[in-house]
């Protein structure tokens, strides 16, 4: 199926590494010119080496979504490149889980800065971009327990669930504007933090992903390219009709709809 992404302009924050790589590299495949941020400059121009090697447009730049500096500048060079922003796809994040009582101050900033704010800051810019051409697609990543969190899950549940928040308001706000927005709650899927956990515990991948998975319904862990090719569904003129709506990709994990 034709998702109609040609010539359009997609923003992937932490676009070097699971989730964002893979959804960097499906767009390009689908025809979209594609922007990519994260911190490490060699894995950026990794990836965007190989976004180039699918026909497609690319930009790298190094920054920290976490600091609204680095957003504008991540912003307008892509205004600056492209001439517009068709697609904002906030990915970058980290899963942080703890106990209440211990998860101190510091560590709930961090991680309302990088997934909330970094998420307001970058649509805050993206928008007026969206408008002047008549639309647009956003969407959040968040996860599919920040409507059922469960104990020791913060600051994590807590920074997705206003995630989940956001993508509802945004969706209502801007949608005269033909700005569609939507967020994949994602469970369980592979991605670098866990290669390097595995790594770091001395165990084979498999071992490690085989123990993730035992309370996973489908009976393994999700592959961040299934992530993106829902990513890109929700970007497509397939999806034209579909805004402030989540779509649990978890394997059957979650409790809830």
């Amino acid at each position: 199926m034709a998702l109609g992404l040609k010539g359009k302009v997609a923003v992937v924050t932490g676009g070097t590494e699971g989730i964002g790589r893979a959804t960097a590299l499906k767009l390009a495949q689908e025809g979209a010119r594609v922007a990519i941020c994260a911190r490490r400059a060699a894995l950026l121009d990794k990836t965007a080496d190989e976004i180039k090697k699918t026909g497609a447009e690319a930009l790298a730049v190094v920054a920290d979504i976490s600091k609204a500096a680095d957003v504008e500048r991540f912003i307008n060079a892509v205004v600056e490149r492209f001439g517009r922003i068709d697609i904002l796809v906030n990915n970058a994040g980290t899963s942080a889980r703890g106990r209440f009582l211990e998860v101190d101050d510091a560590a709930w900033s961090a991680d309302l800065e990088l997934k909330l704010f970094g998420a307001i800051r970058c649509t805050r810019l993206a928008v007026p971009h969206m408008k002047k051409q008549g639309g647009g697609r956003i969407i959040n990543i968040t996860i599919s327990s920040a409507k059922q969190p469960g104990a020791q899950s913060m600051p994590t549940s807590v920074s997705r669930a206003a995630g989940l928040a956001l993508t509802k308001a945004l969706s209502k706000e801007f949608a005269a504007d033909n700005i569609l927005v939507n967020t994949v709650c994602i469970g369980k899927i592979k991605s670098g933090q866990h290669e390097r956990r595995y790594t770091k515990e001395g165990i084979s991948a498999d071992q490690y992903y085989s123990q993730m998975a035992k309370d996973v319904p489908l009976g393994r862990v999700g592959e961040a390219e299934e992530v993106a090719n829902v990513i890109a569904f929700l970007a497509s003129d397939a999806a034209s009709y579909v805004t402030g709506s989540s779509i649990n990709l978890d394997g059957g994990i979650s409790g809830v709809l």
